[in-house]
């Protein structure tokens, strides 16, 4: 399986303005055991949006803090990344991930 960190080029100015970089990240929580996996392109508001009670999905889990971060340049390379690691969740390859900064 083709591994998709971080590739591209570095992000450049476009007129004037920096571009978007795309991270995936993985929370868990205390409450319930359980970890989510996703991706954004703004980390600090993502995770007030799942603190916030307003996601069906991570409602439950509240509150939930970020355990791994990786950083990508396109928005598609993220978004198979993520794929990927929700593909092997709970397996050894997914341990693997966490345990490792």
């Amino acid at each position: 399986m083709a591994d998709h960190r971080r590739s591209g080029t570095p992000p450049k100015a476009v007129g004037g303005r920096k571009q978007l970089m795309f991270i995936v990240y993985i929370l868990y929580s205390d409450i319930n055991k359980k970890y989510y996996i996703g991706y954004t392109s703004n980390l600090e508001k993502r995770l007030h949006y799942h603190n916030s009670e307003k996601n069906k999905s991570t409602k439950s889990g509240i509150p939930w803090k970020v355990v791994k971060v990786e950083k990508y340049f396109s928005k598609k390379d993220a978004w198979l990344r993520e794929r990927q690691i929700k593909r092997y969740k709970g397996g050894g390859a997914f341990k693997k991930l966490i345990t490792t900064k």
